[in-house]
């Protein structure tokens, strides 16, 4: 891969890290301003509930149009529809500094805000994803994820930080400003970069069609390769495992502290930093040559730390510790992960595959958090605050004190997320040999090699 392409345009890794740069400094300036609405929103209206809303507004576009962005993702080209998505974001942020500005801002209008940067956001994913595929050679498939998980950890750490600092002196109008002036910062790394047109493959070829019928394509092609979809189900268990203890992450440390904030604070700044370690450590290292041994090993590790070892600390140092190296597996893991969908999906296909695979695997988060929260109220911390056999049984090892229900969900939960990776690894030959069982892209058939034999 050349360091150029185009008229002097750069390509490969160079070209990559430009449009990085441009989207880490977008992300940022974007979180610190929904950190700046959220302190707004809360001062004007001081309602949770209503934050809540803005959430849900978000994540609808997506759950709703993601397999159309992924099918339009295939047929225009993948610098379009980042644009695109950066175009759409922009939309929305002058559309608040305009009513702000009119002394007009209300709460309606950080929903309809929400909704169009979902919108953006449901076809960013998968064209930045795709074009990572087309941009540099499978060795570097997974540092260029690694610096994308960045993309997502980083402003968790830095951006309340910058928010709360800019806030007091630029107020809510200036820090608008500023998150527009870096859209238009990230749209010229993209203009600057020549980023290729994927090569048209016999298997995209014959997915061809209408827009339903190639939105369904998708998900038809996950389940007609056993691997992939094992390999999605896999994850989609453990999400669900972790989310019954992840979701009471807040309750439980407050529970355990006896409301203190300020150490809930800390222990979500280390899980954040921990998050930005394991972003670095796979953009430099890239993990195993064998990408299932580090996605096996990565989730063994969280299981272990994230977990059970969470579940098990009861002060403050144990939990940071806990908090920064189980965060600190997951950009490992999934930075692994997408390597390996973006070495065996066919280029031409990765747009529609990408937005179905993003759908089912968002498909229990809905869901999990009603259970994990419903558990913790109505099961384990009624049973382990008062003389049952579950106290009797576990007490000696999370406590009987408020929080030690949740402390044992946290416990079960890792004891059962170590026995599904351990298990998978020894009696699902499916997943752990996918890469043998699969071809890479680049050895498929293309159209262009088939005209020419």
């Amino acid at each position: 891969m050349t360091a150029t392409g185009g008229p002097n345009r750069p390509t490969g890794m160079v070209g990559f890290v430009f449009v990085w740069a441009g989207q880490i400094l977008s992300v940022l300036a974007s979180s610190a301003t929904s950190f700046a609405l959220t302190i707004w929103a809360y001062q004007t209206y001081g309602s949770a509930t209503a934050l809540g809303v803005v959430s849900t507004a978000f994540i609808i576009p997506f759950l709703l149009l993601s397999p159309i962005a992924g099918v339009l993702v295939d047929r225009h080209s993948r610098k379009l529809m980042m644009m695109v998505s950066d175009f759409v974001a922009v939309i929305a942020t002058v559309g608040i500094l305009a009513v702000h500005g009119l002394g007009s801002l209300q709460m309606w209008h950080l929903y309809a805000a929400a909704a169009i940067t979902g919108l953006g956001t449901t076809f960013q994913w998968p064209a930045y994803s795709a074009a990572i595929t087309t941009m540099l050679p499978k060795k570097h498939y997974s540092r260029a994820n690694g610096m994308m998980a960045l993309v997502e950890s980083g402003p968790a750490v830095f951006a309340p930080i910058l928010a709360g600092a800019l806030y007091p002196i630029l107020g809510l109008t200036g820090i608008l400003v500023l998150d527009v002036c870096t859209f238009f910062v990230a749209i010229g790394a993209l203009l600057l970069v020549h980023i290729p047109p994927p090569p048209r493959t016999v298997e995209g070829e014959a997915a061809k069609g209408g827009m339903l019928r190639e939105a369904v394509y998708g998900f038809r092609y996950i389940f007609e390769r056993k691997s992939l979809l094992h390999l999605l189900l896999f994850f989609l268990a453990l999400n669900f495992v972790i989310g019954l203890a992840f979701n009471v992450f807040d309750p439980y440390i407050l529970e355990r502290t006896g409301s203190n904030s300020a150490h809930l604070g800390y222990v979500r700044s280390a899980a954040a930093i921990g998050g930005v370690a394991g972003g670095l450590l796979v953009s430099l290292w890239g993990g195993f040559r064998r990408r299932m041994k580090t996605i096996f090993l990565g989730e063994a590790l969280t299981g272990c730390t994230a977990l059970v070892f969470f579940g098990l600390a009861r002060s403050l140092p144990f939990w940071i510790v806990a908090a920064g190296l189980g965060a600190l597996t997951g950009p490992v893991v999934n930075g692994a992960s997408q390597a390996i969908w973006q070495a065996k999906v066919a280029p031409d296909l990765q747009g529609r595959v990408f937005s179905a695979r993003r759908m089912i695997a968002f498909a229990i988060g809905p869901i999990t958090p009603v259970i994990a929260g419903a558990l913790a109220d109505y099961v384990t911390e009624p049973a382990m605050t008062s003389p049952t056999w579950l106290s009797r049984t576990f007490g000696w090892l999370v406590g009987t004190s408020p929080g030690s229900g949740m402390a044992l969900q946290y416990v079960l939960a890792g004891v059962l997320y170590m026995a599904i990776v351990v298990s998978v690894f020894l009696f699902v030959p499916s997943i752990r040999n996918l890469e043998d069982r699969l071809p890479d892209h680049d050895e498929m058939a293309t159209v262009d090699a088939d005209a020419s034999s």
